[in-house]
């Protein structure tokens, strides 16, 4: 069987985009869980840390100046929205470009494009929006990096598995 990502040949197909929002929504929440672990064991600022940094995308930076040892819902509430939302957004990306190339029909290279996706992303989120978000910069490193890895795995494994199926989630038959 070739598993290879044959990334040279683009064939625009469209995508199954529930199956798509459902990936970015559990990939994404894998990441959370992953994250609030490994904070709440190695961050000296406080659990809510990570938290903190995801909310002042949209509640600004002033947020950064509250103490991380202290759960604040309205904080914690819009870390959550943001985090979900791009998600979302990348989950739709990652459909988009996978189904093109048509590396969600077979799961060992879904696999190995979910990780490169990931490793993207990171670069992405750590490196290229920090122009516009400096205080990422304090999120990077090795075990930010294996959480973007394991959410481009676990949305592109997903959405492997609810693609195929999912034609019937979605209401459509082609």
């Amino acid at each position: 069987m070739d598993y290879s990502l044959h990334l040279t040949r683009w064939h625009y197909r469209r995508p199954d985009w529930l199956a798509a929002v459902v990936a970015g929504l559990a990939g994404g929440a894998v990441l959370m869980v992953l994250e609030l672990l490994w904070s709440a064991v190695s961050n000296e600022t406080g659990p809510w840390r990570a938290s903190q940094l995801v909310a002042a995308i949209a509640l600004g930076p002033g947020v950064l100046q509250s103490s991380a040892a202290t759960f604040q819902a309205n904080v914690v509430g819009t870390a959550l929205v943001t985090h979900y939302a791009l998600g979302i957004v990348f989950g739709l990306v990652f459909a988009v470009v996978a189904t093109g190339f048509g590396i969600d029909r077979q799961v060992p290279a879904t696999l190995l494009f979910g990780a490169l996706f990931g490793a993207l992303l990171y670069v992405f989120d750590f490196h290229g929006m920090v122009r516009f978000f400096p205080w990422f910069t304090e999120l990077r490193g090795w075990a930010m990096a294996i959480e973007h890895l394991v959410f481009g795995m676990v949305a592109a494994l997903l959405y492997a598995k609810l693609e195929r199926q999912g034609r019937t989630l979605a209401g459509r038959n082609s």
